[in-house]
């Protein structure tokens, strides 16, 4: 094997591994556990701001960078908006649980690593015949790209946020159950 051909591996091989672990997280019964809401909150706000000060200063950062990031960043809270009002919230003996609507979660995941996917070939297709040319590189601030990036970021942003206000009142409104008698 060619060493140049490890990190394309490695970096799929990761991916493949992030995508495996986000869709498992949308589907069934999850636990709530506040902290970790909160870490995954603070990184998305974190990730979204880099991501719009980046394309601000990107070469030809215009009204089209930010006009893709903020369109996919409202669908994205629209998104979770709905994706909220189909999840399901409660509070047992054994904890706080939330089971989220599976298909919203599914799609604007696979959305969102399909681009990057897509992506990632492009630019290392047109890498090479971009060294050979001694041009310019490929853009990474394609609106596309950004605006499934924005709703992927928003669309989790707004929807851990969504899951911490529901599961707290939940579990401040509703009585907790017993566990059921073992026999």
């Amino acid at each position: 094997m060619h060493s140049r051909l490890i990190i394309p591996i490695l970096v799929v091989a990761l991916l493949a591994w992030r995508i495996y672990v986000r869709m498992r997280r949308t589907f069934g019964r999850q636990r709530v556990q506040p902290r970790r809401l909160r870490i995954r909150i603070t990184l998305l706000a974190l990730i979204g701001a880099l991501l719009l000060v980046a394309a601000g200063h990107a070469p030809g950062g215009d009204a089209w960078t930010f006009g893709g990031i903020c369109a996919g960043a409202a669908c994205g809270v629209l998104l979770a908006l709905l994706g909220l009002r189909h999840t399901r919230f409660e509070a047992t003996a054994d904890g706080r649980f939330y089971t989220p609507h599976t298909y919203i979660g599914v799609a604007i995941t696979a959305l969102f690593f399909g681009r990057l996917i897509y992506d990632l070939l492009q630019f290392s297709h047109n890498a090479a015949a971009v060294s050979a040319l001694h041009g310019a590189g490929p853009n990474p601030y394609n609106p596309v790209t950004l605006a499934l990036s924005g709703a992927f970021i928003a669309y989790y942003l707004a929807y851990y946020l969504g899951v911490l206000r529901y599961s707290l009142q939940a579990a401040r409104d509703a009585p907790v159950v017993p566990p059921e008698p073992q026999t």
